[in-house]
């Protein structure tokens, strides 16, 4: 299985955002030595005391000159915030520094009013599936210095290095985000830890509405990876102790406290207890929004839910209050799984 991970740079407790940013550089120097297949950032804002990725274009430069192998990518650039030719010139940037092993994953995500104010961006236009669809062509026909010769933009150029351009990914967590990779042939990421509920719906119309692509970086077959919230230990029973966090940053989320994370002992004090460790198997119509075990119960899980939807990889985010807990997690997954050290 290849499996990759999405980091959202958290700050530490007591912590500053170089902090979460040395962090980041640790995980994904693991990530790579352990054998993963991608190491993307994250794009939030508005949150910057509590996660400090929000410009992922910035620090996967940086990750680009701490690392050597592994591939590098957004989880993902909400692209209904920017332009798509700048966001081109970033990723043909940071394919110029780390030579073809950049992942362009483009999505869109409004946040608070006061932040899509900040921003410039219009929280409502009439049809935002054409609108996104428009723009992540825009960002591809760039990238691959794909547009016709009469098109006004086909004297534009990028930063290049030569190697293979960056990939773009189509992410999301909503069938309409199927529906776009789908119609443009590109490969898709399904965000089941935010909607895990929607996750067989999105794969089976990515699958039956799939188009071989038009696009000089498209497919002519379908590609899939889900995102799921998971975090290993050396036993199931510590599993669930550390998904206690994730469990009680649900329920904060569910009552409008957006951005704050408890650690440990806060999210069991929360919950009323340690929550009950993630059965070995899933019944077959459930899907929870986090998963955790030991490395062999977790390998089966993700075995279990990659083949429900048929995606091709997996990726794992958490919230993982303790960076050592969550550098051993990488580990322990990296182990059950089966992943071959670099």
């Amino acid at each position: 299985m290849d499996l990759s991970i999405v980091d959202l740079s958290p700050v530490p407790d007591g912590g500053t955002a170089s902090d979460a940013y040395e962090n980041t550089v640790e995980a994904a120097q693991q990530a790579e030595q352990l054998g993963y297949s991608r190491f993307w950032v994250a794009e939030h804002h508005g949150r910057g005391e509590r996660l400090a990725g929000t410009t992922p274009e910035v620090l996967l430069g940086h990750l680009a000159a701490e690392t050597d192998a592994i591939r590098l990518g957004s989880g993902a650039v909400l692209l209904n915030h920017y332009r798509p030719f700048k966001v081109a010139e970033q990723f043909g940037a940071l394919d110029a520094l780390a030579p073809g092993r950049i992942d362009a994953g483009l999505g869109r995500a409004n946040g608070t009013p006061a932040v899509d104010r900040a921003l410039g961006t219009e929280r409502r236009v009439q049809n935002p599936d054409e609108d996104q669809a428009e723009k992540i062509e825009a960002v591809a026909s760039h990238l691959y210095d794909d547009y016709p010769e009469e098109h006004p933009y086909a004297d534009l150029s990028i930063p290049r290095s030569g190697a293979d351009p960056p990939v773009p990914w189509v992410l999301g967590s909503s069938p309409s985000s199927a529906g776009i990779a789908a119609e443009l042939g590109l490969p898709y990421c399904f965000a089941a830890f935010i909607r895990p509920q929607f996750a067989d719906y999105a794969f089976e119309d990515y699958r039956e509405q799939f188009q071989p692509s038009r696009l000089a970086g498209g497919l002519d077959e379908p590609h899939g990876m889900v995102a799921v919230n998971a975090v290993a230990a050396e036993t199931d029973a510590e599993a669930a102790r550390l998904r206690a966090v994730a469990e009680a940053t649900y329920r904060r989320m569910e009552r409008g406290e957006v951005g704050s994370t408890p650690s440990v002992e806060e999210a069991i004090d929360e919950l009323g207890g340690v929550p009950d460790p993630t059965p070995e198997r899933l019944d077959d119509d459930e899907w929870p929004r986090a998963i955790s075990g030991s490395p062999s119960t977790l390998a089966g899980l993700l075995d279990q839910l990659a083949d429900r939807v048929g995606a091709d990889e997996m990726m794992i985010q958490h919230v993982v209050p303790d960076h050592d807990d969550a550098l051993r997690s990488h580990e322990l997954l990296a182990d059950g799984v089966g992943l071959t050290p670099r």
